[in-house]
């Protein structure tokens, strides 16, 4: 019997659909990237300037059809039927997420009761409220996941997620660590599609014509989030391009574009490195998931920064660097439909461990 994962993430490239069966670990069966048209791509980023409640409704919508489709598509290409699926772990796509706000929230859209009538799968979403309603910051979730797939006795390991934001979680034998060090992707894809109207920086190709700029990069490193302790999660709310202007505003000297994107690879390099640093004395491996780990620029200034630690991606240890977060959310999905707690309280500051997730059956 099956589990299936659904993640979009912040660059709202593609839906990300994993099918996995488990026993003491994820064995991943089938997985595939269902891409978002650059029209609703488009519309979901108004959100924030045109939050009308009908067009985020018609959004919730639109992309419960979409995340439908994919787990539909999928079943066809896999030749599995509906009734050997247990359940669908949906993320859906945030659209919010404030959590450390008076009112604690993170929204995310993508109707699961679409999902769910449309698969005939049941479906389980809203993941990260429940840890929220008891004093967490609703992230990073795949830390209690990164604990149960690759905790190894005696080592120090750390996993670090580099989507549109960048996380980490440590795993010791004593403790689990994990929160948001800042950007990954998402500043690096916003300023290239402002400058050169592309969806991405393919392997940094773009940011190697550049210089890292040091006032600039000085400026950055600056803001006060990354002096924050843990826990701590962040998104776009926080880390998109006013952030980025602001600064810019603030440097007398012109900079060119390629400086300014080789600077947020320095930004996002640099983060991660003094974040891991700042983990633990000695750490064993440092395994690479997310997008990021495809940008050959950021992987080789990480190799750099990161020089007297072993850097690697999860592919190590069997599960492609690219399907790690849908995987997640079919564990999480896994986890609430067997009634057992998925949060980690040391890492998202929550009262207690909690069942996350809402379950729509079919």
């Amino acid at each position: 019997m099956y589990y299936i994962g659904l993640m979009s993430g912040t660059s709202m490239d593609a839906i990300d659909a994993a099918l996995v069966e488990f026993d003491d670990k994820a064995n991943l069966k089938f997985y595939r990237e269902y891409p978002i048209e650059n029209s609703l791509r488009h519309q979901i980023r108004l959100i924030n300037e045109k939050s009308e409640l009908g067009h985020i409704a018609d959004l919730d919508h639109e992309l419960g059809h979409l995340f439908a489709t994919a787990v539909n598509n999928l079943l066809k290409e896999t030749e599995i039927n509906p009734e050997e699926v247990i359940a669908i772990g949906s993320h859906g796509q945030t659209i919010l997420h404030k959590p450390d706000a008076t009112h604690k929230t993170s929204l995310q859209i993508s109707d699961p009761n679409v999902i769910s009538a449309e698969t005939r799968i049941t479906t389980v979403a809203d993941f990260r409220r429940m840890d929220m309603a008891h004093g967490g910051q609703g992230a990073p979730l795949a830390s209690a996941f990164h604990q149960y797939q690759f905790q190894q006795k005696n080592k120090c390991i750390v996993i670090l997620n580099i989507g549109g934001i960048a996380n980490i979680t440590l795993l010791s034998n004593n403790e689990v660590v994990g929160f948001d060090t800042g950007p990954g992707n998402a500043l690096l894809d916003d300023w290239i599609q402002q400058n050169k109207n592309k969806e991405y920086d393919r392997d940094g190709e773009w940011a190697k014509t550049g210089k890292t700029n040091e006032n600039l990069l000085t400026l950055l490193l600056s803001d006060n989030y990354f002096s924050l302790s843990a826990p701590k999660s962040s998104g776009r709310e926080y880390f998109n391009m006013n952030w980025l202007n602001t600064y810019l505003s603030e440097i007398d000297e012109s900079i060119s574009a390629e400086d300014v994107q080789a600077t947020l690879v320095q930004l996002s390099a640099r983060t991660i490195s003094d974040a891991i640093r700042h983990s633990a004395k000695q750490i064993d491996e440092v395994l690479v998931c997310g997008g990021g780990a495809n940008n050959l620029l950021l992987m080789a200034t990480l190799n750099t920064l990161l020089i007297d630690t072993s850097l690697a991606t999860t592919e190590k240890y069997g599960l492609s660097p690219n399907c790690i977060e849908a995987v997640t959310f079919a564990w999480l999905a896994k986890q609430r439909i067997e009634n057992k707690t998925a949060n980690l309280p040391s890492v998202t500051g929550a009262t207690k461990a909690v069942l996350l997730g809402g379950v729509y059956s079919a």
